[in-house]
C-alpha cells in the first residue's frame, strides 16, 4: 500500500503474487525487529535481572529492586514510542527503494521524521486504531459482526498505511505521482 501511495496511484495493489507478499512481510518483520531489538533486550535484561535478584534479596532489597525494575520499564516507554515513530518511515523507504538496506538510510529517515506532516501522519493511525478497536469490539458482540472483524481490521490497516505513504511521499521528495505533486505545488 505504501509503495502504491508514494507512486501516486489511487488503486490498491494487486494481491496476486503471494510469494512476493510473503517476502515483503518477512522484510517488514526484520525491519521492525531490528528497530526494536535494543529496547527489547534492555526490557528483558532488566526484567530477568530484577526478578532473579529480587527473589534472592529478601524483603527490603527485593522491594528496592522491584522499584528499580518498574522505573526502568517506565523509562523505556518513550523509547518504544520512538521505535513506533521511526518504523513506518523505514518501511516506506524500503518499499520505495525495493531493498532492505533502505530502511536504515539515516539521511532519508532524518529528512522525513523531523517534519510536522510525518508527525501528524503517525498520530492519525493512533486515532484510527482507537476507533477501529471500538468498532471491532462492538462487532465482536454478535456472530455476524464477528465475521466482519477481519475485514474491518484489514481495511483499517490499509487506511493507516495509506496515511504513512502519503506523509512519506510529501516529506521525502520520492513521490512520483499526484500525492507528491499536490505537496510540491503548495510549497
Amino acid at each position: 500500500m505504501i509503495r502504491q501511495t508514494v507512486a501516486g496511484e489511487d488503486e490498491p495493489p494487486e494481491w496476486d503474487d503471494w510469494g512476493e507478499l510473503i517476502v515483503d512481510g518477512i522484510k517488514v518483520a526484520v525491519v521492525a525487529f531490528v528497530y526494536s531489538i535494543v529496547p527489547t533486550i534492555v526490557i528483558l535484561g532488566v526484567g530477568i535481572t530484577m526478578f532473579g535478584l529480587g527473589g534472592a534479596a529478601g524483603d527490603t532489597g527485593g522491594g528496592i529492586l522491584a522499584g528499580v525494575g518498574i522505573l526502568t520499564f517506565l523509562l523505556l516507554i518513550p523509547v518504544m514510542f520512538v521505535v513506533y515513530y521511526l518504523v513506518p518511515a523505514a518501511l516506506a523507504n524500503m518499499a520505495i527503494e525495493g531493498n532492505l538496506g533502505a530502511a536504515f538510510d539515516v539521511d532519508v529517515m532524518r529528512d522525513v521524521v523531523l517534519t510536522s506532516e510525518y508527525f501528524l501522519a503517525v498520530l492519525m493511525p493512533i486515532v484510527v486504531g482507537i476507533l477501529l478497536n471500538v468498532v471491532v469490539s462492538i462487532l465482536a458482540v454478535t456472530v455476524v459482526g464477528l465475521v466482519l472483524v477481519p475485514f474491518v481490521s484489514f481495511y483499517g490497516q490499509v487506511a493507516v498505511f495509506r496515511m504513512f505513504g502519503t506523509a512519506f511521499a510529501n516529506t521525502s521528495g520520492k513521490g512520483g505521482g499526484p500525492v507528491a505533486a499536490v505537496d510540491q505545488s503548495s510549497a
